[in-house]
């Protein structure tokens, strides 16, 4: 098997695909609307990353549990509004 070297620059490997790579509004509205959802499941997971190094004190597991709470009512939330915007009878 012979291999043909293909020589491309850094500006057009990085450009090549760009128009239609890139997310449609509809995408970024869809990533808007789960942001409460990624930043309460990134709390969690902080809390949980802190707690994996020592034995959880009392305050470890309150701000474990609160954030377990707070990522819980975000997906509830998110979920909720999507059910909200399908068409009647959808559901």
């Amino acid at each position: 098997m012979h291999i043909v070297p293909f020589k491309v620059s850094l500006l057009e490997a990085v450009t090549a695909f760009a128009p239609w790579m890139e997310p449609t509004d509809a995408e970024l509205d869809a990533i808007e609307a789960e942001m409460p959802l990624i930043l309460a499941e990134i709390d969690l997971t902080d809390a949980q990353i802190i707690a994996l190094d020592r034995t959880p004190s009392e305050l470890d597991e309150r701000r474990i549990r609160r954030a377990r709470r707070q990522a819980l009512a975000a997906r509830a939330a998110l979920a909720t509004r999507a059910r909200q915007s399908l068409p009647r009878g959808a559901a």
